[in-house]
């Protein structure tokens, strides 16, 4: 009787264990750190073009020295703070990497302000290159930002769901990731002026 009440206990076991959601759970994780690491190269391109963006403008704006000390200071700031894998479900972290980016996309957008009054820099094909490579890294960046926010949204979902969240709560201790905001200043639109 003992050994029979033993089979039906592995049995139960093995057909109750599919359904727990473990693997799915692991699965949704990895995915959210891959997304993250897209998101990160995509910023990682975007540091590595500005050296030039900003040497190529210096050539015809010289006296715009303010613009590139705080476009040099805000790609400094980006590139020191970097989120991991294991600080995505930190608030203050990924707060402050989003003010930094922030930060980083308000200076690059003075920099390119500044382009705008000069025709013969805007002409030049080095400038136009790394302008277009500019805004095609900054699509890249919002596509694997929203990528980032679904995967997060499927891992939050599962860990939070019956009956995953039961297996969480006694095997995992898995806590919700942080998605990528906005910055607020997104939130109002620019004033343009003639």
């Amino acid at each position: 009787m003992t050994r029979l009440f033993g089979i039906l206990a592995i049995f139960l076991t093995l057909s109750v264990l599919p359904g727990c959601g473990y693997n799915q759970m692991q699965t949704n994780e990895e995915a959210v750190k891959g997304a993250w690491g897209n998101v990160d190269a995509a910023l990682q391109r975007r540091l590595d073009l500005i050296p030039n963006l900003v040497e190529t403008v210096k050539g015809y704006a010289s006296h715009e020295k303010d613009t590139f000390t705080a476009v040099t200071d805000a790609r400094s700031k980006a590139g020191q703070i970097k989120l991991t894998p294991e600080t995505l479900a930190d608030p203050q972290a990924m707060a402050a990497f989003q003010q930094a980016q922030g930060q980083m996309q308000s200076a690059l957008s003075r920099l390119l302000a500044v382009a705008e009054n000069y025709p013969q820099l805007k002409a030049d094909q080095n400038f136009r290159d790394l302008q277009h490579q500019l805004e095609g890294t900054e699509n890249r960046i919002n596509v694997a930002r929203q990528r980032y926010n679904q995967t997060v949204e499927v891992y939050n979902s599962s860990i939070r769901t019956f009956p995953n969240s039961v297996t969480n709560s006694f095997m995992l201790h898995l806590k919700p990731k942080e998605y990528y905001k906005a910055d607020e200043a997104a939130q109002q639109a620019p004033k343009v002026k003639f």
